[in-house]
């Protein structure tokens, strides 16, 4: 009998971000693995959006509440407030439109969880200045020329973006290369370097 693969660390960072029984948005929610822990363990009320038709059957599958939407356009089909968090783990840079997306998270929930990898990592800096191409790394798995990826940032281009849409930081932590929280505090730069991922929590600043 096979066993069960062991749920991603990142994954439980962000479940742990959510309180029980919120209702949950998770955007470009993949094979629901995120939904069904939040389901799980949080007792949330979770829907999700995926773009893939296959993502989608395998998260109907498993008996989860999900449509086929693409985020930089069907989110302004969501109404203001309509969920208490909306999630988007390691799809920002994927996006035709991070702002865009950015803002319309902010606005269908009172909370808004990111998680991206960072572009500013110092094993992506050597790479460039050492040989000169793009980078491929445990979170940057894919050759230039076929990633998805098309809007790369660092965590200091995403704390910009957030003070741009007049975010407020909740919560914020850098991670390693196995999705783990650093042990370490200091300026955005230095989470810049050594993180290679980061998340963040993020609401709505209040007037």
């Amino acid at each position: 009998m096979n066993a069960k693969p062991a749920t991603r660390i990142d994954l439980l960072l962000v479940a742990s971000m959510v309180e029980t029984g919120a209702r949950v948005l998770d955007v470009g929610c993949g094979d629901g693995e995120l939904l069904r822990l939040l389901a799980d363990t949080r007792g949330v009320d979770a829907r999700g959006m995926e773009i893939s038709q296959k993502g989608v059957n395998d998260c109907v599958a498993k008996g989860l509440s999900v449509v086929q939407g693409d985020a930089d356009i069907d989110l302004a089909d969501y109404p203001t407030d309509g969920f208490d968090y909306v999630i988007l783990s390691q799809t920002l840079q994927a996006t035709r439109n991070p702002r865009h997306v950015l803002e319309q998270m902010l606005r269908i929930g009172k909370r808004a969880i990111v998680s991206f990898p960072n572009f500013g990592h110092w094993r992506i800096r050597w790479q460039i200045a050492a040989r000169g191409r793009m980078p491929v790394t445990s979170n940057l798995t894919y050759a230039w020329y076929e990633t998805p990826n098309i809007h790369f940032c660092s965590i200091q281009d995403f704390v910009s973006l957030a003070e741009m849409v007049e975010a407020r930081i909740v919560r914020a932590m850098a991670l390693d290369r196995e999705g783990a929280q650093m042990r370490f505090d200091g300026p955005w730069w230095v989470w810049n370097l050594l993180g290679e991922q980061a998340m963040f929590l993020l609401e709505r600043k209040r007037a």
